[in-house]
């Protein structure tokens, strides 16, 4: 199921719960009241394909945002870019979304923590975010970010905005039919989604494991430069 999240370069320990998060955990629980379409993990499986194909279309709306050119979006970028568009984040707000996607604190948003940032900017659904989602051009990746939206509620079988080690295992289990293996795939795709090591995984974790499992890599772009 792709590759595995941590590669000896991994993110620092996150803070206790921000309140960005707390808002990600509120829309996660309000969501969930909706149900899920995810009867498996193994249908996300299947969707992977698509996902990526999907995901890898961000990269247009990445690059306008990248003013220079470099590669990464830093927090400059960010809100001169929702000064173009015309959205009234305050600098509080813009803070709290590029701090909680630059999981890897280098003061520099690359592709992968630029589709978790489009994603939560998804989730995050009041006025001002329907319009900025409109005018970051994010109508055709909608039903992209459903899917993700929607098997993370899968996942969180207890609908609390979170998901366990126990929850995971447990949906893993509903995929292959019960089999001794269970438990240890189990764990696996859950270290893969537990970065801060606190034994739950927030939406961020997930978008950040996802992209991975689908083969968006955080260093993509110099393998593409490598190979030219």
């Amino acid at each position: 199921m792709g590759g595995v999240v941590g590669r000896g370069d991994s993110p620092r320990h996150t803070s206790p719960a921000s309140k960005l998060e707390r808002k990600m955990v509120e829309a996660m629980q309000q969501r969930a009241q909706k149900g899920t379409s995810v009867k498996s993990f193994n249908s996300v499986i299947m969707k992977f394909p698509k996902i990526d194909e999907s995901l890898r279309n961000c990269r247009i709306i990445f690059q306008q945002f990248d003013e220079d050119s470099n590669g990464e979006i830093d927090q400059q970028e960010l809100k001169h870019c929702f000064q173009k568009l015309d959205i009234s984040f305050t600098d509080e707000e813009i803070k709290d979304l590029f701090q909680a996607c630059d999981i890897y604190e280098n003061m520099g948003m690359k592709f992968n923590e630029f589709i978790v940032f489009l994603c939560l900017v998804y989730l995050l659904n009041d006025p001002l975010v329907s319009e900025a989602r409109k005018r970051m051009g994010l109508g055709s990746l909608e039903p992209t970010f459903e899917t993700l939206v929607d098997s993370f509620v899968f996942l969180d079988k207890n609908k609390d905005g979170y998901v366990s080690k126990n929850e995971m295992i447990q949906a893993i289990n509903e995929t292959i039919g019960g089999e001794r293996s269970s438990g240890r795939i189990g764990m696996k795709r859950f270290e893969e989604m537990d970065w801060d090591k606190n034994g739950t995984v927030t939406f961020k974790e997930f978008l950040f494991a996802f992209t991975r499992w689908v083969g968006i890599d955080d260093n993509e772009d110099d393998d593409d430069e490598e190979g030219v």
